[in-house]
């Protein structure tokens, strides 16, 4: 059989063009899984878990919008704006139903996603991320974020950043990894960020939800995140009915990436079983 290629796409949604990459599974492929990225990076972390995809598995990795190659359209952002984009998406690329795997913001928008159409949901793989909205210091801490990038630039938002996501080891033996989430940032624009800041700020709490989710969940969390509290992650799992709450240990907020191998078995593994 010809080798299976990720292939780079875009498609016209509304007000803007969605960036993405497909990874196609056979023409008998039972299922379809959707990654969603972090802020502020792209499709480009994905890499590693769509070349690792068995053959029955169709994967597509998206750029949320204003992100990577796709545009921003209107510049006025939210989870619900982002989560209402991948409806589309899905409508327009003929799936009917995705897993979807969501990190950090992902999962934000892959827990309002199951709210507003879960039909469309078989399987939810939340990385890194919880259902409560921010709270008045959290808010705060993201409005000084928007005043230093304006002030100061990307660059060192960039370089802040990258130290607070990845586990130590990372940042001392994988150079490329690092310089990979970099690149991401620093291809955002200025009005991108800040817009994404003010739209994590003022996401709204999906905790009540999480006692009707009727799908399968796979929960990861990478045991030296700095930024998810572990707390967090465990309150979703007493909440969801149907779930698998597990920590990667060598890794930080970027598990799929500080250690790519034990995310892909656990994900892989979840997949297979739906």
């Amino acid at each position: 059989m010809a080798e299976r290629l990720v292939k780079s796409n875009k498609i016209r949604i509304g007000d803007i063009s969605i960036s993405y990459y497909i990874k196609k599974g056979k023409a008998t492929a039972s299922k379809t899984i959707i990654f969603l990225h972090g802020f502020p990076f792209n499709k480009n972390m994905w890499r590693e878990q769509l070349d690792a995809l068995p053959d029955d598995v169709t994967g597509v990795a998206v750029d949320i919008r204003g992100h990577g190659n796709s545009t921003a359209g209107h510049g006025y952002f939210s989870i619900d704006v982002f989560a209402k984009d991948l409806r589309v998406l899905l409508d327009k690329l003929e799936i009917d139903q995705a897993i979807l795997c969501g990190i950090s913001m992902g999962g934000y928008i892959a827990l309002r996603a199951y709210e507003l159409f879960p039909e469309k949901i078989v399987g939810l793989v939340l990385c890194d991320t919880h259902s409560k909205a921010d709270s008045n210091a959290a808010k705060q801490k993201r409005f000084d974020s928007i005043q230093a990038v304006l002030n100061h630039g990307r660059r060192p938002f960039a370089i802040g950043f990258v130290e607070n996501v990845f586990a130590p080891q990372t940042l001392e033996g994988k150079p490329e990894t690092v310089e990979l989430i970099k690149r991401s940032i620093r291809r955002n624009s200025i009005s991108t960020i800040c817009a994404t800041l003010l739209a994590l700020a003022s996401r709204t709490d999906t905790s009540e939800s999480l006692y009707q989710i009727t799908v399968p969940v796979l929960l990861l969390r990478g045991a030296q995140d700095k930024i998810t509290a572990k707390q967090d992650m465990q309150d979703m799992a007493d909440a969801i009915p149907s779930n698998n709450f597990v920590e990667i240990e060598h890794a930080g907020h970027l598990p799929n990436l500080d250690d790519p191998i034990q995310f892909n078995r656990l994900l892989l593994a979840f997949v297979e079983e739906l």
